[in-house]
């Protein structure tokens, strides 16, 4: 099939120009500007007047408990959700039941990726204080890294052995694939926590979540993964960055808007952090518990600072569903984590609105970034001969999220209630319209993704 998305607004590699993009079958055959007249026949005419038309998003931080923790959400669930927001492909994290640190449960994420996922998909190998030796065995052209929780979160992953972690940077940095770190010093939570629990109860207010996941404890874990990953000469991706002071650690990246290679140290930041700030624990409660907590105003205008100055590369979203139930309660009792995929583009749109990022920048962030990052083949730019993941959204009048809109399997969101200015309104995976304007293509599978190592 043929078919040409005509009439609206591509962003694309820093630039917005009305122009059209010709699909054949599953991936790109030419983008053409206005003023150049598309010639040839074309089996579907796609009219995206008024509309922004940009690269699929790459959600490169989510985990779709599937296995062993699908009561919460599943692949078949949590892609859905992708679609619906604009979500072309994402990458799994490990921490699942089991957990994902030896090859055959990596390989049987894969196959019930390639069976349930209505979008593109790969998964991350989880790294464990005796597992480095067989990251040799991996096929690194099939997954994106490694991940390693440098603090303790939901999975018991948690690897502290100074040697462990030496082997872990070691054993990246020899074969080259990237690693991505969750950066919270375990020892400073459990001392905080125990203070609190001292004064406050077994389970204290939600309010002291970022006083006990503190900007101490995230600082000297980050700070000892770029000690590391200068020491070995490892690509090191720092997920969901909290603190202005951790900022610190990563300089300026004058590659994250224009082509070029990209540096050893690179920085996340997640939607979660980018929108709330610890004000919101009076009204949203636990509703907006995940780890690392989410910390002051000043720490949310220096993630957005960050946003446009090079020192985020990938805005990712750390979409983490749990059963409303298991968000009950206090900092020891509600669980960590929240939903957040199916609103990630359209909540970032409303940051262009207020004019924190350009739309162009947003693209980099969440669509081109991803994919040089982990070195994605072919996909996250409009390019001829690159795969046809499309996403197209529109500016529309004002609309307020409400539990009936929300696809994933848990029912509810941190942002039910908030205002919202633009629509996905077509996801086009591999050339395929999964998501067209409030109808779901059920039947359709997405693919593998490739890396080119």
């Amino acid at each position: 099939m043929r078919t040409i998305i005509e009439n609206g607004t591509i962003v694309n590699e820093g630039d917005s120009f009305k122009g059209s993009i010709i699909i054949d079958n599953d991936h790109i055959e030419n983008v053409i500007a206005e003023d150049e007249a598309p010639r040839g026949i074309y089996d579907r005419h796609i009219d995206a007047s008024g509309c922004l038309v940009m690269p699929g998003v790459i959600d490169e931080h989510v985990h779709f408990r599937e296995p062993g923790l699908t009561d919460k959400a599943d692949i078949d669930s949590e892609t859905r959700a992708a679609a619906w927001g604009g979500v072309t492909t994402f990458f799994d994290m490990p921490n699942t039941k089991p957990a994902t640190t030896t090859i055959h449960d990596w390989e049987d994420k894969m196959a019930r990726g390639e069976k349930e996922s209505h979008v593109n998909y790969a998964f991350f190998f989880g790294a464990t204080n005796g597992n480095a030796d067989c990251f040799n065995q991996l096929d690194a052209t099939r997954l994106p890294g490694i991940k390693l929780f440098m603090g303790a979160s939901t999975g018991n992953m948690l690897v502290d052995d100074k040697h462990a972690l030496d082997d872990i940077f070691g054993q990246c940095a020899k074969l080259d694939l990237p690693l991505m770190t969750h950066c919270e010093d375990t020892d400073i939570i459990n001392r905080n926590m125990a203070k609190a629990k001292a004064a406050h109860g077994d389970d204290p207010d939600i309010s002291l979540h970022p006083v006990i996941r503190s900007e101490e404890a995230c600082y000297a874990s980050s700070s000892l993964a770029v000690k590391l990953a200068n020491a070995h000469g490892t690509r090191l991706h720092i997920a969901h960055l909290t603190t202005a002071k951790e900022l610190g650690l990563i300089p300026e990246n004058d590659c994250s808007f224009r082509l070029g290679t990209m540096p050893n140290v690179t920085g996340e930041a997640v939607i979660a952090h980018l929108l709330f700030t610890d004000d919101d624990y009076s009204t949203r409660k636990a509703l907006i518990k995940c780890n690392p907590a989410v910390k002051t105003a000043k720490d949310r205008e220096a993630l957005r600072r960050a946003l446009s100055k090079g020192v985020i590369t990938c805005i990712g979203t750390d979409h983490a569903p749990h059963k409303l139930s298991d968000k009950q309660g206090g900092c020891a009792h509600a669980a960590s984590g929240m939903p957040m995929i199916q609103f990630s583009l359209v909540s970032m749109l409303n940051l262009v609105d207020e004019g924190i990022i350009t739309a162009e920048q947003l693209v980099w962030l969440m669509c081109h970034n991803p994919a040089r990052l982990f070195s994605v083949s072919n996909r996250g730019f409009i390019r001829p001969g690159y795969k046809a993941d499309i996403t197209i959204v529109k500016r529309d009048t004002p609309w307020t999220l409400t539990e009936d809109m929300i696809q994933s399997k848990c029912g509810w969101s941190p942002l039910t209630g908030d205002e919202f200015h633009w629509r996905v309104m077509k996801t086009i995976c591999n050339g395929h319209t999964v998501f067209d304007n409030g109808r779901m293509d059920e039947t359709y599978r997405g693919e593998a993704v490739t890396f080119a190592r």
